[in-house]
């Protein structure tokens, strides 16, 4: 049977309990790729987030500004050995809700893919190692004639999963009809909207309000239990 119908997830925060970039970088502090001092900062966002100092937006855009700072003059080759490192210590940290509906989805023959913010190196293992998706999207850093990073952003699909998705969908020949999209912030916001579906799992504040003014389904997960907000 041919898979046509779409299914949208994020990753961090929606699959993933923890953050991949997060892991990335204190994984490449620990190879001594990135400085020891960058385990400071890492930590100090993450916990401004924990302690209700900055948004959950404030710490994802702490992550990418100090991966673009420390990326520069970083080779493929040791983002991957991180990489490797990292997906399979956490590769089952993940939720049971997200589990159960990849599991069905794929079972139905659904078309899965994810888009994330975290860079294409360990989402690509990720994959390979645990979701097994039909194709997935990371953020991609420029690289120079040598292989080496400049720290210049290239491809950040999580700029407008929306448009992104909707070209994906045309070019593919997929279709949104009883289609399913999964996020937790409002960044996923112009997907969500796109699909038959949409589910705001575990959202952050403005999420949730918009998720309740259109009548989408709400999800939460806490420890061993699943609620169904209405």
């Amino acid at each position: 049977m041919t898979k046509n119908k779409l299914a949208v997830f994020d990753i961090d925060g929606t699959i993933f309990r923890k953050n991949l970039h997060f892991e990335l970088i204190n994984e490449l502090v620990w190879l001594k790729v990135f400085p020891i001092s960058v385990r400071k900062e890492l930590n100090k966002a993450y916990t401004n987030w924990l302690e209700h100092v900055g948004t959950y937006e404030d710490y994802r855009i702490a992550l990418v500004d100090l991966y673009e700072k420390y990326i520069k003059g970083c080779t493929e080759e040791e983002i991957i050995r991180a990489s490797k490192i990292v997906v399979p210590f956490h590769k089952d940290r993940t939720y049971v809700y997200a589990e159960k509906l990849i599991k069905e989805l794929k079972e139905k023959n659904y078309y899965i893919i994810a888009v994330s913010g975290s860079p294409i190196e360990i989402v690509n293992e990720f994959n390979k190692i645990h979701l097994h998706f039909d194709e997935v999207f990371g953020s991609v850093y420029e690289q120079d004639e040598s292989g080496v990073y400049t720290g210049k952003e290239g491809f950040v699909p999580v700029k407008n999963k929306g448009q992104f998705i909707k070209q994906y969908v045309y070019e593919n020949k997929l279709t949104f009809e009883d289609s399913y999209g999964v996020g937790d912030t409002e960044s996923d916001v112009s997907f969500l909207e796109l699909v038959d579906n949409p589910i705001a799992f575990n959202p952050n504040h403005n999420l949730k309000e918009i998720a309740q003014e259109n009548k989408w389904k709400i999800i939460v997960e806490k420890k061993d239990v699943i609620y169904d907000i209405k």
